[in-house]
């Protein structure tokens, strides 16, 4: 299976956009005195076509999102079909444990991590695939009880699922993750992320991922200490309609 050619105006298009976000957090890094490359881009393509896949990875990214498991599966099929070498998979959706198997099959990094029964489905998937899989522990930022948040384990639960992480076969704990509560300022949410992020440092060294900020608030996530924005729309443009 090869991937489908696509016009070059939509290649420029996306260079366009690229180098676009990549000033965005130059900028942002500089305002608070770090540097670029302590910053990868996600491109999270979910729902795109796999022309523009291969016209990112020809620009130079290397690292690419999808919240779909059938969606996914496929693109990554199609990539290493295409001989597109060297990618990083992240899947940044909700995993249903039913399909962690799958997941653990085709991606490198899982950010949304946020349950021991998940922790063992991902595990057993990764050891059966003979794959090591960076896993992120999915942190809720809203208020308790509230509406706000986007999902994952609280702050308070984070220590105890990183020591199942770092036990489990087949995972490697890297680090955090988050969505910035909705209809709330992103900032304290994310500053509230990096004091977790230091605590779970404390006990695992190595979790050094920080993954949070997207199109709308990725300058936010940057000043807060993220090492991970995913950007769609800012890079692909708004979305098509889902098939």
């Amino acid at each position: 299976m090869s991937l489908p050619g696509a016009g070059e105006a939509r290649r420029q298009e996306l260079a366009a956009n690229l180098a676009a976000v990549q000033g965005r957090i130059a900028a942002a890094c500089a305002a608070v005195g770090r540097v670029p490359a302590e910053v990868t881009l996600i491109a999270i393509t979910k729902t795109w076509l796999h022309s523009d896949v291969r016209h990112l990875v020809e620009l130079g990214v290397a690292d690419l999102g999808e919240n779909r498991d059938a969606e996914a599966t496929e693109k990554a099929a199609v990539a290493a079909a295409a001989g597109l070498g060297g990618l990083r998979w992240h899947f940044v959706g909700q995993v249903q444990t039913n399909k962690a198997r799958s997941v653990a099959g085709y991606a490198d990094v899982v950010h949304s991590v946020d349950r021991s029964r998940l922790v063992r489905a991902l595990s057993v998937g990764a050891v059966e695939a003979g794959r090591e899989l960076g896993a992120l522990i999915q942190v809720d930022l809203g208020p308790p009880g509230s509406a706000e948040g986007r999902g994952g384990a609280t702050p308070s639960g984070v220590p105890a699922l990183a020591d199942e992480i770092a036990a489990a076969d087949g995972l490697r704990l890297l680090g955090v993750m988050a969505v910035a509560p909705l209809g709330r300022p992103p900032a304290p949410a994310f500053e509230a992320l990096a004091e977790v992020a230091s605590k779970l440092r404390e006990a695992h060294p190595g979790a050094t991922w920080i993954s949070a900020g997207m199109s709308g608030d990725l300058e936010v996530a940057v000043g807060a200490g993220a090492t991970h924005v995913r950007v769609g729309s800012g890079l692909l443009g708004n979305r098509p309609v889902a098939r």
